[in-house]
C-alpha cells in the first residue's frame, strides 16, 4: 500500500509539473502572439502614415511658395482689411499656422533621415 501511494505522489508530482510547463508555455505563446499582433499593426500603420507623409510633399511644396509669395502677402492684407468674407476658413493666412506646419513638416523628415 505504501508502494501505491509512493506511486500516486509521483504520478501526481508528474502531472502537476507537465500541467505547469505548458501551462507557462501557453502563456509564452499567449505572449508572444500578442507581440507579434501589436508589432504587425503598428508597422502597418506606420507604413501608411510614412505613404501619406511622402505624398504630402507636392502639397508642402506649393503651400510654401504660396507662403513666399507676393500672393499670400495680397491675401493676407485684404484679411487685415476686411474685404474677405467673414465665414471664409483662413487658417492659411495666419502667419504662425504655415510656418508651424512647415517647420514641423521639416522637423519630421529629417526625424526620418536620421532612422534610415
Amino acid at each position: 500500500m505504501e508502494r501505491l501511494g509512493w506511486i500516486f505522489r509521483k504520478i501526481h508530482y508528474f502531472c502537476t509539473t507537465k500541467i505547469k510547463h505548458i501551462m507557462t508555455q501557453i502563456e509564452r505563446i499567449t505572449r508572444m502572439e500578442a507581440l507579434l499582433d501589436k508589432g504587425t499593426e503598428t508597422v502597418k500603420r506606420l507604413e501608411k502614415a510614412l505613404d501619406d507623409f511622402a505624398a504630402l510633399q507636392p502639397d508642402i511644396d506649393e503651400l510654401q511658395a504660396y507662403y513666399d509669395s507676393d500672393d499670400w502677402r495680397t491675401d493676407f492684407e485684404a484679411d487685415e482689411a476686411g474685404l474677405l468674407p467673414k465665414d471664409l476658413k483662413r487658417g492659411v493666412l495666419s502667419e504662425d499656422g504655415v510656418y508651424d506646419l512647415l517647420e514641423d513638416y521639416q522637423c519630421l523628415k529629417d526625424q526620418i533621415r536620421t532612422i534610415e
